[in-house]
């Protein structure tokens, strides 16, 4: 499982994220990813990249709206048969 680590921005802390999933939903990047290595102790989140072709940095924000999570979740789901993603 794939680690990454987010700079929050306007502080100096860091944040590590273990990415599941990846997927590309009308041409926007999105990740499935937990706090920890242990997927059956840990809460998901899915973040969608903001950031634009030919920015140095990926910008990630989590998914709050409603309808896009519930759609990109249920995409997520077809994906990992094995994990439960309520």
């Amino acid at each position: 499982m794939e680690r990454i680590t987010f700079a929050v921005p306007g502080t100096d802390e860091k944040v590590e994220f273990y990415v599941l999933e990846q997927t590309q939903i009308n041409g926007r990047n999105y990740l499935l990813v937990t706090e920890s290595d242990d997927e059956e102790e840990s809460e998901a989140f899915i973040l969608k990249d903001l950031s634009e072709d030919g920015d140095e940095e990926a910008v990630y924000e989590i998914v709050e709206e409603d309808e896009e999570l519930e759609a990109v979740s249920g995409v997520f789901a077809e994906l990992l048969e094995d994990i439960d993603l309520e």
